[in-house]
């Protein structure tokens, strides 16, 4: 495992924002990289949109300044769009690492031959990861994966994955079957870790302190990524930093709070109306929620949006 990427290292236990469509935008991973995650990966980017030069691809491209390493992931099936795609990456300071989708269980994209498609074409699959390794001028390469298609076959995507030159991989423990309903298969994702010698990240309903500790222990992984445990409690990450399991309700406002100010930040007024899942979200479990809810969607203005936000989870009780 190469050692210079100076904030990340394998020596302890990673703690990993997964990238997740709509929801892993800059301001959110601002969020969870300020109070504790080690690394931060973008929204899913499509290698071709990215050699088609699509203003809304290049617009997600963009990192805080905080977020550092810093990942890039792109999805594609073809060899040369996908070399062109890491081409235009290299000219982009500030990123670290290349990854490369193989889970996305999605139609759109699997119908394309990306994503988990590619764990039906191992070759494939192993050419694009030298591709990228041998194109990429960022200090690693990493790939997501599941543990198959519709059976597993998780050693041999693991193995060929180390084979192609990957320097880590992170390993989502459902078969694209499973898509995000079927149980997590956490002695497959520790099977993975003791069949290889490059580092794993297990992933896969991580939703609590509690389960990510489990899950460490149990798989014996070298980290844990977690993605729809994050949203509406990205202070699981300052949890696992910090070794406190419970999180105070100063904590959880400040970075509420910290979430929408990025926001308006990134998005201008925009910025109000793609809020508002989130203050839903982070609502649940409070006392006057459903008031919450039905304020907010009527709310056009950003600092009388602020205001309502602010004062409820100042002063709003979580219930039991």
């Amino acid at each position: 495992m190469p050692k210079y990427l100076k904030n990340f290292s394998f020596d302890k236990p990673v703690y990993v924002l997964a990238p997740l469509a709509g929801y892993t935008d800059l301001p959110f991973r601002s969020v969870v990289k300020k109070f504790g995650a080690d690394l931060t990966v973008s929204e899913m980017l499509s290698s071709n949109a990215l050699v088609h030069g699509s203003a809304k691809t290049f617009h997600m491209l963009q990192k805080a300044s905080i977020e550092d390493p810093y990942s890039v992931q792109i999805a594609g099936a073809e060899v040369d769009v996908i070399k062109q795609a890491v081409a235009i990456l290299n000219d982009h300071d500030g990123i670290d690492i290349i990854d490369l989708n193989c889970g996305c269980p999605v139609p759109k994209i699997v119908g394309h031959g990306s994503g988990s498609s590619l764990l039906l074409n191992l070759p494939l699959m192993s050419e694009i990861i030298r591709t990228i390794k041998d194109t990429s001028n960022k200090s690693l390469t990493s790939v997501k994966i599941r543990l198959g298609f519709e059976k597993k076959n998780h050693i041999d995507i693991a193995k060929i994955v180390e084979d192609s030159g990957a320097d880590f991989l992170a390993v989502h423990g459902r078969t694209r079957a499973g898509r995000f309903k079927s149980a997590v298969d956490y002695d497959a994702i520790k099977e993975i870790k003791e069949a290889v010698s490059i580092p794993v990240i297990a992933n896969g309903d991580i939703d609590s302190y509690e389960k990510a500790k489990w899950v460490l222990e149990h798989t014996g992984t070298d980290g844990v990524m977690i993605g729809r445990g994050a949203i509406g409690a990205p202070w699981i990450f300052h949890q696992l930093k910090s070794g406190e399991s419970d999180i105070s309700a100063s904590l959880k406002h400040e970075i509420i709070m910290e979430h929408f100010d990025k926001m308006i930040e990134f998005y201008g007024h925009k910025g109000v109306p793609m809020f508002r899942k989130h203050a839903h979200t982070y609502s649940k479990g409070y006392r006057g929620a459903s008031v919450l809810r039905n304020e907010i969607n009527r709310i056009d203005d950003v600092l009388e949006l602020r205001g309502v936000i602010d004062e409820f989870f100042k002063n709003s009780e979580i219930l039991l």
